[in-house]
Protein backbone atom coordinates (compact mmCIF):
# COMPACT_ATOMS: atom_id res chain seq x y z
CA UNK A 1 0.00 0.00 0.00
CA UNK A 2 1.18 3.52 -0.80
CA UNK A 3 -0.07 7.09 -0.94
CA UNK A 4 -2.12 5.93 -3.91
CA UNK A 5 -4.04 3.47 -1.70
CA UNK A 6 -5.00 6.27 0.71
CA UNK A 7 -5.98 8.58 -2.14
CA UNK A 8 -8.14 5.85 -3.64
CA UNK A 9 -9.81 5.27 -0.29
CA UNK A 10 -10.56 8.98 0.06
CA UNK A 11 -12.36 8.96 -3.29
CA UNK A 12 -14.73 6.16 -2.32
CA UNK A 13 -16.72 8.26 0.13
CA UNK A 14 -16.73 8.36 3.91
CA UNK A 15 -13.74 6.57 5.47
CA UNK A 16 -14.26 4.67 8.70
CA UNK A 17 -11.48 4.60 11.28
CA UNK A 18 -11.39 2.30 14.31
CA UNK A 19 -12.46 3.01 17.89
CA UNK A 20 -10.63 3.04 21.20
CA UNK A 21 -7.67 0.73 21.81
CA UNK A 22 -6.49 1.52 25.36
CA UNK A 23 -9.84 0.88 27.03
CA UNK A 24 -10.29 -2.26 24.95
CA UNK A 25 -6.92 -3.56 26.15
CA UNK A 26 -7.82 -2.81 29.77
CA UNK A 27 -11.08 -4.71 29.38
CA UNK A 28 -9.01 -7.68 28.19
CA UNK A 29 -6.77 -7.70 31.23
CA UNK A 30 -4.10 -5.03 30.75
CA UNK A 31 -3.22 -3.69 34.23
CA UNK A 32 -2.98 -0.02 35.12
CA UNK A 33 0.49 1.55 35.21
CA UNK A 34 2.25 -0.58 32.60
CA UNK A 35 3.53 0.47 29.19
CA UNK A 36 0.49 0.00 26.97
CA UNK A 37 2.69 -0.51 23.94
CA UNK A 38 4.94 -3.14 25.55
CA UNK A 39 1.95 -4.97 27.01
CA UNK A 40 0.33 -4.98 23.56
CA UNK A 41 3.47 -6.41 21.98
CA UNK A 42 3.62 -9.13 24.64
CA UNK A 43 -0.06 -10.03 24.13
CA UNK A 44 -0.39 -10.17 20.33
CA UNK A 45 -3.47 -12.40 20.42
CA UNK A 46 -5.39 -9.73 22.37
CA UNK A 47 -4.41 -6.92 20.01
CA UNK A 48 -5.17 -8.99 16.92
CA UNK A 49 -8.62 -9.93 18.18
CA UNK A 50 -9.51 -6.29 18.86
CA UNK A 51 -8.22 -5.13 15.49
CA UNK A 52 -9.97 -7.92 13.58
CA UNK A 53 -13.20 -6.96 15.35
CA UNK A 54 -12.80 -3.39 14.14
CA UNK A 55 -12.15 -4.53 10.57
CA UNK A 56 -15.16 -6.85 10.72
CA UNK A 57 -17.25 -3.91 11.97
CA UNK A 58 -16.27 -1.85 8.92
CA UNK A 59 -13.06 0.05 9.72
CA UNK A 60 -11.22 1.07 6.55
CA UNK A 61 -8.15 2.14 8.59
CA UNK A 62 -6.94 0.71 11.89
CA UNK A 63 -4.31 2.29 14.12
CA UNK A 64 -1.28 0.28 15.18
CA UNK A 65 -1.00 0.65 19.00
CA UNK A 66 2.26 2.61 18.83
CA UNK A 67 0.61 5.66 20.44
CA UNK A 68 3.14 6.58 23.17
CA UNK A 69 6.07 4.47 21.97
CA UNK A 70 8.33 7.48 21.58
CA UNK A 71 11.54 7.79 23.59
CA UNK A 72 9.95 9.90 26.34
CA UNK A 73 7.00 7.56 26.76
CA UNK A 74 9.11 4.41 26.84
CA UNK A 75 11.69 5.91 29.21
CA UNK A 76 8.96 6.18 31.85
CA UNK A 77 8.83 2.37 31.87
CA UNK A 78 12.54 1.74 31.41
CA UNK A 79 12.24 0.28 27.90
CA UNK A 80 13.45 3.10 25.64
CA UNK A 81 16.19 0.80 24.36
CA UNK A 82 13.44 -1.34 22.77
CA UNK A 83 11.90 1.53 20.79
CA UNK A 84 12.56 0.06 17.34
CA UNK A 85 11.45 -3.42 18.42
CA UNK A 86 8.20 -2.21 19.99
CA UNK A 87 7.17 0.11 17.16
CA UNK A 88 8.14 -2.26 14.38
CA UNK A 89 6.55 -5.25 16.08
CA UNK A 90 3.23 -3.50 16.66
CA UNK A 91 3.00 -2.28 13.06
CA UNK A 92 3.70 -5.78 11.75
CA UNK A 93 1.17 -7.26 14.15
CA UNK A 94 -1.45 -4.77 12.97
CA UNK A 95 -0.74 -5.54 9.32
CA UNK A 96 -1.27 -9.23 10.03
CA UNK A 97 -4.57 -8.49 11.76
CA UNK A 98 -5.74 -6.25 8.91
CA UNK A 99 -4.88 -8.98 6.40
CA UNK A 100 -5.27 -6.59 3.49
CA UNK A 101 -8.86 -5.70 4.42
CA UNK A 102 -7.94 -2.32 5.95
CA UNK A 103 -5.07 0.13 5.82
CA UNK A 104 -2.77 0.35 8.84
CA UNK A 105 -1.71 3.68 10.33
CA UNK A 106 1.36 4.06 12.53
CA UNK A 107 0.09 6.00 15.55
CA UNK A 108 1.83 8.90 17.35
CA UNK A 109 0.82 11.39 20.03
CA UNK A 110 1.86 14.40 22.07
CA UNK A 111 4.69 14.23 24.58
CA UNK A 112 2.58 16.46 26.80
CA UNK A 113 5.45 18.95 27.00
CA UNK A 114 4.74 22.43 25.58
CA UNK A 115 7.33 23.84 23.20
CA UNK A 116 9.38 26.92 23.99
CA UNK A 117 8.68 29.67 24.92
CA UNK A 118 5.56 28.32 26.66
CA UNK A 119 7.41 25.26 27.96
CA UNK A 120 10.96 23.95 28.16
CA UNK A 121 10.89 21.56 25.18
CA UNK A 122 12.88 22.86 22.21
CA UNK A 123 11.61 22.39 18.68
CA UNK A 124 14.75 20.48 17.72
CA UNK A 125 14.43 18.12 20.70
CA UNK A 126 10.82 17.30 19.79
CA UNK A 127 11.75 16.94 16.13
CA UNK A 128 14.38 14.36 17.10
CA UNK A 129 11.89 12.47 19.29
CA UNK A 130 9.31 12.25 16.52
CA UNK A 131 11.85 11.49 13.80
CA UNK A 132 13.23 8.54 15.78
CA UNK A 133 9.79 7.02 16.21
CA UNK A 134 8.74 7.71 12.62
CA UNK A 135 11.85 5.92 11.38
CA UNK A 136 11.00 2.86 13.49
CA UNK A 137 7.37 2.82 12.42
CA UNK A 138 8.01 3.52 8.73
CA UNK A 139 10.56 0.71 8.52
CA UNK A 140 7.81 -1.79 9.35
CA UNK A 141 5.70 -0.77 6.33
CA UNK A 142 2.50 0.95 7.46
CA UNK A 143 0.18 2.49 4.87
CA UNK A 144 0.07 5.91 6.52
CA UNK A 145 0.92 7.81 9.70
CA UNK A 146 -1.38 9.54 12.17
CA UNK A 147 -0.64 11.89 15.06
CA UNK A 148 -3.62 12.02 17.43
CA UNK A 149 -4.73 13.69 20.66
CA UNK A 150 -2.29 16.51 19.91
CA UNK A 151 -2.46 19.64 22.05
CA UNK A 152 -0.97 22.48 19.98
CA UNK A 153 -0.37 23.51 16.40
CA UNK A 154 3.40 23.84 16.85
CA UNK A 155 3.88 20.25 18.04
CA UNK A 156 1.71 19.06 15.13
CA UNK A 157 3.86 21.03 12.72
CA UNK A 158 6.95 19.46 14.29
CA UNK A 159 5.48 15.99 13.76
CA UNK A 160 4.61 16.67 10.13
CA UNK A 161 8.13 17.97 9.49
CA UNK A 162 9.62 14.87 11.14
CA UNK A 163 7.42 12.56 9.08
CA UNK A 164 8.17 14.32 5.83
CA UNK A 165 11.92 14.13 6.55
CA UNK A 166 11.74 10.34 6.84
CA UNK A 167 9.16 9.09 4.33
CA UNK A 168 6.46 10.05 1.85
CA UNK A 169 3.58 8.23 3.56
CA UNK A 170 0.27 10.07 3.93
CA UNK A 171 0.07 11.92 7.26
CA UNK A 172 -3.14 12.52 9.20
CA UNK A 173 -3.24 14.81 12.24
CA UNK A 174 -5.97 15.16 14.87
CA UNK A 175 -6.02 17.44 17.90
CA UNK A 176 -8.05 17.34 21.08
CA UNK A 177 -10.13 20.47 21.55
CA UNK A 178 -12.64 22.26 23.74
CA UNK A 179 -16.26 22.17 22.61
CA UNK A 180 -15.84 25.67 21.11
CA UNK A 181 -12.91 24.61 18.92
CA UNK A 182 -10.09 26.04 21.02
CA UNK A 183 -6.94 23.96 21.55
CA UNK A 184 -5.73 23.06 25.03
CA UNK A 185 -2.36 24.81 24.55
CA UNK A 186 -3.77 27.86 22.75
CA UNK A 187 -5.02 28.60 19.25
CA UNK A 188 -7.97 27.07 17.43
CA UNK A 189 -8.69 23.97 15.37
CA UNK A 190 -9.41 26.15 12.32
CA UNK A 191 -5.91 27.63 12.54
CA UNK A 192 -4.56 24.11 12.88
CA UNK A 193 -6.30 22.97 9.70
CA UNK A 194 -4.96 25.92 7.73
CA UNK A 195 -1.39 25.50 8.99
CA UNK A 196 -1.10 21.72 8.72
CA UNK A 197 -2.64 21.32 5.28
CA UNK A 198 -0.21 23.98 4.05
CA UNK A 199 2.63 21.86 5.43
CA UNK A 200 1.45 18.82 3.51
CA UNK A 201 -0.80 16.94 5.93
CA UNK A 202 -3.12 14.61 4.02
CA UNK A 203 -6.07 15.04 6.42
CA UNK A 204 -6.65 17.11 9.56
CA UNK A 205 -9.26 17.14 12.31
CA UNK A 206 -10.09 16.30 15.91
CA UNK A 207 -10.18 13.32 18.22
CA UNK A 208 -11.00 12.57 21.84
CA UNK A 209 -12.37 15.91 23.15
CA UNK A 210 -16.11 15.71 23.77
CA UNK A 211 -19.02 13.80 22.25
CA UNK A 212 -20.03 14.21 18.60
CA UNK A 213 -23.28 15.87 19.63
CA UNK A 214 -21.27 18.98 20.60
CA UNK A 215 -19.11 19.25 17.50
CA UNK A 216 -21.27 20.08 14.48
CA UNK A 217 -20.35 23.78 14.44
CA UNK A 218 -16.66 22.96 14.94
CA UNK A 219 -16.61 20.47 12.07
CA UNK A 220 -18.42 22.94 9.83
CA UNK A 221 -15.82 25.60 10.66
CA UNK A 222 -12.99 23.19 9.75
CA UNK A 223 -14.69 22.21 6.51
CA UNK A 224 -15.03 25.88 5.55
CA UNK A 225 -11.24 26.27 5.32
CA UNK A 226 -10.14 22.71 4.52
CA UNK A 227 -8.56 21.65 1.25
CA UNK A 228 -7.96 18.14 2.63
CA UNK A 229 -10.38 15.64 4.22
CA UNK A 230 -11.69 16.59 7.68
CA UNK A 231 -11.36 13.97 10.44
CA UNK A 232 -13.72 13.49 13.40
CA UNK A 233 -12.91 10.78 15.98
CA UNK A 234 -14.63 11.96 19.19
CA UNK A 235 -15.46 10.26 22.48
CA UNK A 236 -18.76 8.49 23.13
CA UNK A 237 -20.05 11.50 25.03
CA UNK A 238 -18.81 12.77 28.36
CA UNK A 239 -17.40 10.33 30.92
CA UNK A 240 -19.13 9.47 34.19
CA UNK A 241 -16.86 8.07 36.91
CA UNK A 242 -18.08 5.10 38.95
CA UNK A 243 -17.22 4.31 42.57
CA UNK A 244 -14.04 2.50 41.45
CA UNK A 245 -12.82 5.52 39.52
CA UNK A 246 -13.48 3.96 36.12
CA UNK A 247 -14.91 6.08 33.30
CA UNK A 248 -18.16 5.18 31.60
CA UNK A 249 -19.36 7.09 28.56
CA UNK A 250 -22.89 8.31 28.08
CA UNK A 251 -23.70 7.59 24.43
CA UNK A 252 -24.95 4.24 23.14
CA UNK A 253 -23.67 2.99 19.79
CA UNK A 254 -26.87 4.12 18.05
CA UNK A 255 -26.80 7.57 19.66
CA UNK A 256 -23.14 7.98 18.75
CA UNK A 257 -23.73 6.85 15.17
CA UNK A 258 -26.64 9.25 14.68
CA UNK A 259 -24.52 12.16 15.87
CA UNK A 260 -21.61 11.05 13.67
CA UNK A 261 -23.92 11.07 10.66
CA UNK A 262 -24.65 14.72 11.42
CA UNK A 263 -20.88 15.41 11.55
CA UNK A 264 -20.59 13.90 8.08
CA UNK A 265 -23.32 16.26 6.92
CA UNK A 266 -21.33 19.10 8.51
CA UNK A 267 -18.24 18.18 6.50
CA UNK A 268 -16.32 15.30 8.09
CA UNK A 269 -15.31 12.57 5.67
CA UNK A 270 -12.95 10.48 7.84
CA UNK A 271 -14.70 9.34 11.01
CA UNK A 272 -14.17 7.00 13.93
CA UNK A 273 -14.43 6.75 17.69
CA UNK A 274 -12.14 7.53 20.61
CA UNK A 275 -12.68 6.95 24.34
CA UNK A 276 -15.69 4.80 25.17
CA UNK A 277 -16.11 3.31 21.70
CA UNK A 278 -15.64 -0.29 20.61
CA UNK A 279 -16.38 -2.32 17.48
CA UNK A 280 -20.13 -2.07 18.06
CA UNK A 281 -19.86 1.72 17.69
CA UNK A 282 -18.05 1.38 14.36
CA UNK A 283 -20.67 -1.08 13.10
CA UNK A 284 -23.49 1.31 14.06
CA UNK A 285 -21.63 4.20 12.44
CA UNK A 286 -21.14 2.23 9.22
CA UNK A 287 -24.88 1.64 9.03
CA UNK A 288 -25.71 5.26 9.83
CA UNK A 289 -23.43 6.77 7.18
CA UNK A 290 -23.94 4.13 4.53
CA UNK A 291 -25.99 6.50 2.41
CA UNK A 292 -23.25 9.16 2.20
Amino acid sequence: MTCEAFDTLCKKGVILLDGAMGSQLRSKGMPVGVSTELWALEHPEVVSAIQRAYVDAGSDIIYAPTFSANRMGLEMHGVADRLAEINGGLVKLSKQAAAGRALVAGDFTTTGKPLEPVGKMSYQALLDIYREQVEAVAAAGPDLLVAETMLAVDECACFVEAARSVCDLPVMVTLTIEADGHLLFGGSIVEAVETLQAMGASAVGLNCSVGPDQLEAVVASMKAVATVPVIAKPNAGMPVMDERGQAHYSMTPDQFAASMARLVQAGASIIGGCCGTGPEYIAAMKEAVGEF
